[in-house]
């Protein structure tokens, strides 16, 4: 078994499966914000009273998480196959977590205000 110094302990069949949950939890969410958008009349008062809806909130906070999720398995991915430099590669990867982690604190912050 060869180790990657940038793996960080990871596996393919988590990857793989948290891929597949963070793309169920999206495509819940979309079909969730569908049924509102053709049930309901769009007005200002509307869209608002429905992200100060408390599951509202806490769906979009976990979609929010599982798109994050699945955009680092992807990035991870794409940085491992095409960037050889060890150095490189976990510099980069620091600068996406680092960009992951300012998305989740903006999104929270602006999901928890409404």
């Amino acid at each position: 078994m060869v180790n990657n110094g940038s793996a960080l302990g990871r596996n393919g069949v988590h990857d793989w499966l948290l891929l597949r949950a963070s793309a169920i939890v999206i495509a819940l969410y979309v079909i969730y914000l569908l049924a509102f958008i053709i049930t309901s009349e769009i007005t200002y008062q509307n869209w608002q009273a429905f992200f100060a809806f408390y599951p509202t909130k806490v769906f979009t906070l976990l979609t929010l998480l599982a798109v994050l999720v699945h955009v680092w398995i992807g990035i991870w991915q794409v940085l491992t196959d095409y960037i050889k430099p060890l150095a490189l590669r976990l510099l980069l990867q620091l600068v996406t977590v680092l960009m992951l982690l300012v998305y989740l604190l903006f999104g929270t912050l602006v999901v928890w205000s409404v």
